[in-house]
């Protein structure tokens, strides 16, 4: 059981924090919380994610983007990233932490969860029901 998980995307506005509050919401008594590789520390949600959340009777307000370190990789029992770029970085800033990193689609075949940044509505909304299905498999193995 994993009383903690951390989800990492890129910069912390999009991908990730949906990540969070769905499974924040999903797995009561496991602290969830959510960072970026590259994140500018404080910027706010994406408003498309905003918007997503909100669509799905979920809530970003108050979401601020911050940075992964090594020291808050040690805070978790489970990281979970979007795609191998995050893997390998995170190798890179905290490499005994490896070990606890997972790819957030990894019960969907270990598939790569893609950066809906700047996309059409069509992409940002597959990529948001692609990240709902990946938590929800992620959920099913932590409550077993």
């Amino acid at each position: 059981m994993f009383s903690s998980v951390l989800v990492v995307c890129t910069a912390n506005i999009c991908r990730s924090p949906v990540a969070e509050v769905i499974l924040r919401n999903t797995l009561p008594g496991v602290k969830v919380d959510s960072a970026g590789i590259d994140a500018s520390t404080g910027q706010s949600v994406d408003p498309t994610a905003a918007d997503y959340a909100r669509s799905n009777g979920l809530s970003l307000e108050g979401h601020k983007a911050k940075k992964f370190t090594a020291t808050i990789g040690h805070q978790y029992d489970l990281i979970l990233v979007m795609e191998p770029f995050h893997l390998e970085k995170i190798s890179h800033i905290a490499p005994e932490v490896r070990g606890k990193t997972m790819y957030l689609g990894h019960w969907l075949g270990k598939k790569e969860i893609p950066d809906p940044y700047g996309k059409s509505k069509e992409s940002v909304e597959f990529v948001y029901e692609l990240i709902k299905k990946a938590c929800q498999s992620w959920v099913e193995k932590i409550i077993e």
